[in-house]
């Protein structure tokens, strides 16, 4: 159950990434930048909530890695799979650099209450 949250938030960015969009604003021209960032580094920390919050620089870079080959494997299903969606490398990259984002968040958040745990002891 530990892993619902992040389960449910990948199969809910796989469907929204695949799905037909016959019209992108204008308006949102460069911002999508913004969301995926935000999508994928939200991904990351629901992730690597279960895991005990980063207990190790590796599992924080397993986790970044895997929701980066996540947004990898989405752009290039956007590309072959769907009639109306293009896959990016700018996409791409701002899916790794929120994935980066968000569990470096995590790791500055464990370490700050792993310091403070101990200095109570």
């Amino acid at each position: 159950m530990a892993y619902l949250p992040a389960v449910l938030l990948t199969v809910g960015i796989a469907v929204l990434s695949l799905m037909e969009s016959p019209y992108v604003p204008q308006s949102l021209s460069g911002k999508d930048k913004l969301l995926h960032g935000a999508m994928y580094g939200c991904l990351a920390v629901a992730w690597l909530v279960p895991t005990a919050s980063c207990r190790s620089w590796r599992v924080c870079l397993n986790i970044w890695m895997a929701v980066t080959v996540f947004g990898a494997l989405m752009e290039v299903l956007q590309r072959f799979c769907t009639l109306t969606r293009s896959g990016e490398m700018a996409d791409l990259y701002a899916d790794a650099i929120g994935a980066m984002v968000g569990v470096a968040l995590v790791f500055v958040i464990a370490s700050l209450r792993k310091k403070s745990s101990n200095t109570k002891h």
